[in-house]
């Protein structure tokens, strides 16, 4: 009986704890965006902090003000340590999402040749001639339980692209292999 008890007890655990932590998580962002903008309302800087990258998504698209934008983002160029920090920040976040993005090419990678180890990562660059580096490719591998990664450079012959979605295997990558979504 103590058994069956102590089951069901981790198994309201297990489903009541992810919804605790993310709602504790959001709750804890609410009242920091809050409190940098002063307001009393829970959750109204989220939301006015949402629709202020929205309205400044819409001013960086529009004819009349890219001109501006476009501008500021060449003066963040020309800065020494500001440009390190800016076009770093900015390849990342457009490796994402936008037009540019990187981690589209899903790809299975034989580790060791003849080994049978394999790694998934995603293919980041098709060509290395830069770094004169003929018939290599670079492979980003995400950490799992860590926003971080490696890029190792690898023989063509031992990547194989896959025909899975990228978020699917980013996700099942960072969640150390445990979702199946």
């Amino acid at each position: 009986m103590l058994k069956k008890l102590s089951h069901y007890f981790f198994q309201g655990l297990i489903f009541l704890a992810p919804i605790g932590i993310t709602a504790y998580v959001f709750y804890k962002a609410f009242i920091f965006l809050d409190g940098l903008l002063g307001l009393p309302y829970p959750g109204a800087g989220f939301l006015i902090t949402i629709a202020g990258v929205t309205l400044l998504g819409f001013l960086t698209s529009n004819f009349l003000t890219r001109w501006i934008f476009q501008l500021l983002e060449k003066i963040m160029t020309r800065l020494p340590f500001i440009r390190l920090l800016h076009s770093s920040v900015k390849d990342v976040l457009t490796a994402f999402v936008g037009n540019r993005r990187r981690f589209h090419r899903p790809v299975m990678v034989e580790v060791l040749p003849g080994s049978g180890v394999r790694a998934f990562g995603f293919m980041t660059r098709e060509s290395m001639e830069t770094f004169h580096l003929q018939d290599q490719v670079a492979i980003y591998f995400p950490q799992s339980f860590n926003f971080a990664g490696s890029v190792l450079i690898y023989p063509r012959e031992q990547v194989t692209p896959m025909e899975i979605e990228s978020s699917k295997l980013m996700a099942f990558i960072v969640s150390g292999g445990i979702t199946e979504s």
